[in-house]
């Protein structure tokens, strides 16, 4: 079955550099800075990243954050665990927009 989200691509992602690779360059420099041991583990990067990746919805970077979950030793309950903050913070970010719901019709109301 096709998707527009085909698993193949990933690994050529890096030739997204091929017509600007100085700004390439300077992306994945950063990426790999951003991603390495600080202080947080890479463990615990990898599994904020797969929350992100919930987050903004992006398949490759689900797979391949699942997969560097599990390669830095996350269990599924981890992850599974990290997938809930996300729905968490989501879900109260569109709640608490009801405040402003609640503000307006009060005011229109009147």
């Amino acid at each position: 079955m096709d998707t527009y989200y085909d698993p193949k691509d990933l690994p050529k992602f890096a030739d997204i550099g091929e017509e600007a690779p100085e700004l390439a360059k300077k992306f994945f420099d950063y990426y790999g800075a951003v991603f390495a041991e600080g202080e947080l583990t890479e463990r615990e990067k990898a599994l904020i990243a797969l929350a992100v990746a919930h987050a903004v919805q992006c398949p490759y970077c689900i797979d391949a954050y699942t997969q560097t979950c599990l390669e830095r030793g996350a269990s599924l309950g981890e992850m599974t665990e990290a997938v809930h903050v996300t729905t968490a913070i989501r879900g109260g970010a569109s709640l608490v927009h009801a405040t402003q719901m609640r503000k307006i019709a009060k005011k229109l109301s009147m």
